[in-house]
Protein backbone atom coordinates (compact mmCIF):
# COMPACT_ATOMS: atom_id res chain seq x y z
CA UNK A 1 0.00 0.00 0.00
CA UNK A 2 1.33 3.46 -0.92
CA UNK A 3 2.64 5.67 1.85
CA UNK A 4 2.19 8.88 -0.12
CA UNK A 5 -0.93 10.66 -1.26
CA UNK A 6 -1.73 11.76 -4.77
CA UNK A 7 -0.87 15.37 -3.84
CA UNK A 8 2.41 14.28 -2.22
CA UNK A 9 3.32 12.48 -5.42
CA UNK A 10 2.85 15.63 -7.53
CA UNK A 11 4.87 17.75 -5.08
CA UNK A 12 7.74 15.25 -5.05
CA UNK A 13 7.64 15.01 -8.85
CA UNK A 14 7.92 18.79 -9.00
CA UNK A 15 10.91 18.76 -6.62
CA UNK A 16 12.90 16.04 -8.35
CA UNK A 17 12.03 16.42 -12.05
CA UNK A 18 11.54 19.36 -14.45
CA UNK A 19 7.76 18.79 -14.45
CA UNK A 20 5.09 20.51 -12.39
CA UNK A 21 1.57 19.08 -12.49
CA UNK A 22 0.50 20.50 -9.13
CA UNK A 23 -1.92 23.00 -10.65
CA UNK A 24 -3.54 20.63 -13.09
CA UNK A 25 -7.18 19.74 -12.56
CA UNK A 26 -7.34 17.09 -9.82
CA UNK A 27 -9.86 14.85 -11.57
CA UNK A 28 -8.11 14.67 -14.93
CA UNK A 29 -4.58 14.08 -13.72
CA UNK A 30 -5.55 11.68 -10.92
CA UNK A 31 -7.50 9.59 -13.41
CA UNK A 32 -4.43 9.29 -15.62
CA UNK A 33 -2.08 8.47 -12.76
CA UNK A 34 -4.46 5.80 -11.50
CA UNK A 35 -4.44 4.26 -14.97
CA UNK A 36 -0.62 4.33 -15.05
CA UNK A 37 -0.45 2.60 -11.66
CA UNK A 38 -2.83 -0.08 -12.87
CA UNK A 39 -1.05 -0.57 -16.21
CA UNK A 40 2.38 -0.73 -14.59
CA UNK A 41 1.10 -2.75 -11.62
CA UNK A 42 3.13 -0.65 -9.19
CA UNK A 43 2.46 1.54 -6.16
CA UNK A 44 2.62 5.32 -6.03
CA UNK A 45 5.92 5.10 -4.12
CA UNK A 46 7.44 2.86 -6.78
CA UNK A 47 6.19 5.15 -9.54
CA UNK A 48 7.79 8.15 -7.88
CA UNK A 49 11.10 6.38 -7.27
CA UNK A 50 11.34 5.31 -10.91
CA UNK A 51 10.45 8.80 -12.14
CA UNK A 52 13.19 10.29 -9.94
CA UNK A 53 15.90 7.80 -10.90
CA UNK A 54 15.13 6.96 -14.54
CA UNK A 55 15.01 9.87 -16.96
CA UNK A 56 13.64 7.79 -19.80
CA UNK A 57 10.86 6.43 -17.60
CA UNK A 58 10.07 9.97 -16.44
CA UNK A 59 9.66 11.12 -20.05
CA UNK A 60 7.29 8.21 -20.68
CA UNK A 61 5.37 9.14 -17.54
CA UNK A 62 4.91 12.68 -18.85
CA UNK A 63 3.77 11.24 -22.16
CA UNK A 64 1.16 9.14 -20.36
CA UNK A 65 -0.02 11.99 -18.14
CA UNK A 66 -0.42 14.59 -20.86
CA UNK A 67 -3.25 14.41 -23.36
CA UNK A 68 -2.14 14.46 -26.99
CA UNK A 69 -5.16 14.35 -29.25
CA UNK A 70 -5.62 16.55 -32.28
CA UNK A 71 -7.10 16.34 -35.76
CA UNK A 72 -6.84 18.00 -39.15
CA UNK A 73 -9.41 20.83 -39.30
CA UNK A 74 -10.97 19.85 -36.00
CA UNK A 75 -14.26 21.74 -35.51
CA UNK A 76 -14.73 22.80 -39.12
CA UNK A 77 -16.90 25.78 -38.22
CA UNK A 78 -13.97 27.40 -36.39
CA UNK A 79 -11.70 27.11 -39.44
CA UNK A 80 -14.44 28.43 -41.71
CA UNK A 81 -14.88 31.45 -39.42
CA UNK A 82 -11.13 32.09 -39.30
CA UNK A 83 -10.81 31.85 -43.08
CA UNK A 84 -13.71 34.19 -43.79
CA UNK A 85 -13.52 36.65 -40.90
CA UNK A 86 -10.04 36.70 -39.36
CA UNK A 87 -7.41 35.83 -41.96
CA UNK A 88 -8.49 38.40 -44.62
CA UNK A 89 -7.70 41.27 -42.23
CA UNK A 90 -4.11 40.02 -42.01
CA UNK A 91 -3.41 40.46 -45.73
CA UNK A 92 -2.15 43.99 -45.19
CA UNK A 93 0.58 42.86 -42.77
CA UNK A 94 4.13 42.18 -43.88
CA UNK A 95 4.50 39.35 -41.36
CA UNK A 96 1.82 37.25 -39.67
CA UNK A 97 2.95 35.78 -36.36
CA UNK A 98 1.21 32.63 -35.14
CA UNK A 99 1.78 30.50 -32.06
CA UNK A 100 0.34 27.02 -31.53
CA UNK A 101 0.66 26.37 -27.77
CA UNK A 102 0.21 22.70 -26.98
CA UNK A 103 0.54 21.72 -30.63
CA UNK A 104 0.58 17.95 -30.01
CA UNK A 105 1.36 16.00 -33.21
CA UNK A 106 0.94 18.98 -35.51
CA UNK A 107 -2.31 18.48 -37.42
CA UNK A 108 -3.65 21.82 -36.22
CA UNK A 109 -0.46 23.57 -37.33
CA UNK A 110 -0.72 22.13 -40.82
CA UNK A 111 -4.46 22.89 -41.00
CA UNK A 112 -3.64 26.53 -40.41
CA UNK A 113 -0.85 26.61 -42.98
CA UNK A 114 -3.08 25.01 -45.60
CA UNK A 115 -5.64 27.79 -45.27
CA UNK A 116 -2.99 30.50 -45.48
CA UNK A 117 -1.65 28.87 -48.62
CA UNK A 118 -5.15 28.81 -50.07
CA UNK A 119 -5.23 32.59 -49.49
CA UNK A 120 -1.78 33.10 -51.08
CA UNK A 121 -0.40 34.28 -47.73
CA UNK A 122 1.95 31.43 -46.91
CA UNK A 123 5.04 33.53 -47.56
CA UNK A 124 3.95 35.97 -44.84
CA UNK A 125 3.44 33.55 -41.98
CA UNK A 126 5.88 33.02 -39.14
CA UNK A 127 4.71 29.97 -37.18
CA UNK A 128 6.03 28.69 -33.88
CA UNK A 129 4.55 25.58 -32.28
CA UNK A 130 5.31 24.30 -28.81
CA UNK A 131 4.48 21.40 -26.54
CA UNK A 132 5.67 19.92 -23.28
CA UNK A 133 6.03 16.47 -24.81
CA UNK A 134 9.15 15.70 -26.87
CA UNK A 135 7.56 12.59 -28.37
CA UNK A 136 4.66 14.45 -29.97
CA UNK A 137 6.99 17.23 -31.16
CA UNK A 138 9.04 14.65 -33.04
CA UNK A 139 5.85 13.37 -34.69
CA UNK A 140 4.77 16.92 -35.53
CA UNK A 141 8.07 17.72 -37.24
CA UNK A 142 7.73 14.55 -39.31
CA UNK A 143 4.09 15.23 -40.16
CA UNK A 144 3.32 11.60 -40.94
CA UNK A 145 0.04 9.97 -39.90
CA UNK A 146 -1.71 6.63 -40.32
CA UNK A 147 -4.08 6.78 -43.27
CA UNK A 148 -6.73 4.28 -42.15
CA UNK A 149 -6.91 5.72 -38.64
CA UNK A 150 -7.23 9.22 -40.09
CA UNK A 151 -9.15 8.42 -43.27
CA UNK A 152 -11.74 11.06 -42.41
CA UNK A 153 -9.11 13.77 -42.93
CA UNK A 154 -9.65 13.65 -46.68
CA UNK A 155 -13.43 13.98 -46.36
CA UNK A 156 -13.13 16.78 -43.79
CA UNK A 157 -10.67 18.60 -46.02
CA UNK A 158 -12.92 18.32 -49.09
CA UNK A 159 -15.99 19.42 -47.13
CA UNK A 160 -14.25 22.51 -45.74
CA UNK A 161 -12.83 23.46 -49.13
CA UNK A 162 -16.34 23.23 -50.58
CA UNK A 163 -17.63 25.61 -47.89
CA UNK A 164 -14.93 28.27 -48.16
CA UNK A 165 -14.29 27.98 -51.92
CA UNK A 166 -10.59 28.92 -51.95
CA UNK A 167 -8.07 28.11 -54.70
CA UNK A 168 -9.26 24.55 -54.40
CA UNK A 169 -6.02 22.57 -54.28
CA UNK A 170 -6.69 18.85 -53.80
CA UNK A 171 -5.71 17.08 -50.58
CA UNK A 172 -2.74 15.51 -52.37
CA UNK A 173 -1.29 18.98 -52.98
CA UNK A 174 -0.49 19.10 -49.25
CA UNK A 175 -0.12 15.44 -48.29
CA UNK A 176 1.65 12.53 -49.91
CA UNK A 177 -0.84 9.67 -49.77
CA UNK A 178 0.80 6.24 -49.55
CA UNK A 179 -2.06 3.76 -49.50
CA UNK A 180 0.23 0.76 -49.78
CA UNK A 181 1.98 1.63 -46.53
CA UNK A 182 -1.10 3.19 -44.92
CA UNK A 183 0.51 6.63 -44.49
CA UNK A 184 -0.13 10.24 -45.28
CA UNK A 185 2.73 12.72 -44.94
CA UNK A 186 2.71 16.50 -45.10
CA UNK A 187 4.74 17.73 -48.04
CA UNK A 188 8.13 19.30 -47.48
CA UNK A 189 7.14 22.81 -48.57
CA UNK A 190 4.69 22.81 -45.62
CA UNK A 191 6.74 21.02 -42.96
CA UNK A 192 9.64 23.43 -43.53
CA UNK A 193 7.65 26.42 -42.28
CA UNK A 194 6.77 25.87 -38.59
CA UNK A 195 9.43 26.03 -35.90
CA UNK A 196 8.66 23.34 -33.33
CA UNK A 197 10.16 23.57 -29.86
CA UNK A 198 9.66 22.12 -26.42
CA UNK A 199 8.07 24.52 -23.96
CA UNK A 200 6.29 24.07 -20.64
CA UNK A 201 3.50 26.64 -20.33
CA UNK A 202 3.23 26.01 -16.61
CA UNK A 203 6.76 26.61 -15.36
CA UNK A 204 8.64 28.40 -18.15
CA UNK A 205 8.52 31.96 -19.37
CA UNK A 206 7.34 32.41 -22.94
CA UNK A 207 10.52 32.11 -25.05
CA UNK A 208 9.29 34.16 -28.02
CA UNK A 209 10.17 37.85 -28.17
CA UNK A 210 7.58 38.78 -30.79
CA UNK A 211 3.90 39.50 -30.32
CA UNK A 212 1.35 37.36 -32.11
CA UNK A 213 -1.60 37.91 -34.40
CA UNK A 214 -3.02 34.48 -33.60
CA UNK A 215 -2.52 32.10 -30.67
CA UNK A 216 -4.01 28.62 -30.73
CA UNK A 217 -4.34 26.83 -27.40
CA UNK A 218 -7.09 24.31 -27.87
CA UNK A 219 -8.02 21.70 -25.28
CA UNK A 220 -5.11 22.57 -22.99
CA UNK A 221 -6.60 24.94 -20.40
CA UNK A 222 -9.32 22.42 -19.59
CA UNK A 223 -6.71 20.29 -17.77
CA UNK A 224 -5.63 23.16 -15.48
CA UNK A 225 -7.24 24.44 -12.30
CA UNK A 226 -8.85 27.94 -12.45
CA UNK A 227 -5.84 29.73 -10.97
CA UNK A 228 -3.45 28.23 -13.50
CA UNK A 229 -5.88 28.94 -16.34
CA UNK A 230 -5.88 32.61 -15.35
CA UNK A 231 -2.08 32.68 -15.24
CA UNK A 232 -1.77 31.16 -18.73
CA UNK A 233 -4.42 33.42 -20.26
CA UNK A 234 -2.55 36.44 -18.84
CA UNK A 235 0.54 35.27 -20.73
CA UNK A 236 -1.45 34.96 -23.95
CA UNK A 237 -3.08 38.35 -23.45
CA UNK A 238 0.29 40.05 -23.03
CA UNK A 239 1.68 38.38 -26.15
CA UNK A 240 -1.24 39.22 -28.44
CA UNK A 241 -1.51 42.36 -30.52
CA UNK A 242 -4.68 44.38 -30.01
CA UNK A 243 -7.10 42.82 -32.45
CA UNK A 244 -5.22 39.52 -32.29
CA UNK A 245 -7.16 36.33 -31.71
CA UNK A 246 -6.95 33.48 -29.22
CA UNK A 247 -8.52 30.16 -30.23
CA UNK A 248 -9.59 27.82 -27.43
CA UNK A 249 -11.21 24.39 -27.31
CA UNK A 250 -14.89 23.52 -27.34
CA UNK A 251 -15.20 23.14 -23.57
CA UNK A 252 -12.97 26.06 -22.63
CA UNK A 253 -13.85 29.67 -21.92
CA UNK A 254 -12.42 32.88 -20.51
CA UNK A 255 -13.45 33.98 -17.04
CA UNK A 256 -13.25 37.01 -14.79
CA UNK A 257 -11.30 40.04 -15.98
CA UNK A 258 -10.41 38.54 -19.34
CA UNK A 259 -14.05 38.16 -20.35
CA UNK A 260 -14.06 41.96 -20.59
CA UNK A 261 -10.95 42.12 -22.76
CA UNK A 262 -11.93 39.76 -25.54
CA UNK A 263 -14.86 39.63 -27.93
CA UNK A 264 -16.07 36.05 -28.33
CA UNK A 265 -17.29 34.29 -31.45
CA UNK A 266 -17.58 30.57 -30.90
CA UNK A 267 -14.11 29.39 -29.93
CA UNK A 268 -12.42 32.52 -31.33
CA UNK A 269 -11.63 35.35 -28.89
CA UNK A 270 -10.51 38.70 -30.30
CA UNK A 271 -8.40 40.90 -28.02
CA UNK A 272 -9.83 44.38 -27.66
CA UNK A 273 -8.13 47.55 -26.45
CA UNK A 274 -11.38 48.52 -24.72
CA UNK A 275 -13.52 46.82 -22.11
CA UNK A 276 -16.54 44.79 -23.20
CA UNK A 277 -18.82 44.32 -20.24
CA UNK A 278 -21.31 42.29 -22.21
CA UNK A 279 -20.28 39.99 -25.00
CA UNK A 280 -22.55 39.21 -27.91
Amino acid sequence: MSNITFRDFLQELKRHTPYNFCDYSDNSIQRRIDKILKDQNISMDELLNRAKSDGEFCEQLVDDITVNTTELFRNEETWEYLYKNVFPALKQKNKINIWHAGCSTGQEVYSNLILFNEMNLLDKVNVVASDLNNKVLKAARKGEYDLKFNAQYIDVYNDLMHKIKPKGNPFEHYFEVDRENDKIKIRDFMSAIPKFRRHDLVVEEIPFYQKFDIIFCRNVLIYFNPELQLKIVRKFFDKLYDGGVLILGTHEALHGFFKTRFVKHGMVYTKSSTFHLKLK
